[in-house]
């Protein structure tokens, strides 16, 4: 069995037109709903084992990866920075996906839109329009092996909506 946990990035900042894409830092309605979502993520209590926890190099992205890995119930076990994470394009996506080290059975991956909600709706079980951002999905499926991922259910949704 293998669980992905896909975390679309916080809220974040277009207040300095000047920043590249990647630089662009997180609102601060960012740091509050990744509270919400980490509060009702923890709630769960989803599995004892703990996560490889992957993350976009963008500043919004990996703001919002160490906000759940610092305050997560079960510490990751690996935080990784991965540059192909920062990515928009499902196919792109589903490639680190595949290549995913088989040390975890979980892994959490914090990225982009569209291509964190594509994957969602391609891997998944569950038709989601739209991913908002600090969204969370977790997907499991029957298989050893990331790179045989495919056809899972979608087992959780979380959208800061729901606990507002």
């Amino acid at each position: 069995m293998k669980r992905l946990i896909l975390v679309r990035h916080g809220k974040s900042s277009w207040a300095d037109p000047a920043l590249k894409d990647i630089d662009r830092p997180l609102k601060k309605r960012g740091f509050t709903d990744a509270e919400l979502i980490i509060k009702a993520f923890n709630a769960e209590k989803i599995s004892e084992e703990a996560y490889q926890v992957y993350t976009s190099p963008a500043k919004r992205a990996l703001t919002t990866a160490k906000l759940f890995s610092d305050t997560l119930a079960r510490t990751p076990k690996d935080f990784n920075v991965l540059s192909n994470l920062y990515t928009f394009n499902t196919q792109e996506l589903l490639h680190v996906i595949y290549t995913l080290e088989e040390k975890s059975n979980a892994c959490m991956l914090f990225g982009h839109n569209p291509a964190i909600t594509e994957v969602a709706n391609l891997l998944g079980n569950k038709e989601i329009a739209n991913i908002p951002t600090t969204g969370l999905i977790v997907i499991e499926a029957d298989v050893k092996s990331w790179a045989s991922f495919a056809e899972g259910k979608t087992t959780l949704k979380l959208f800061p909506k729901m606990f507002k």
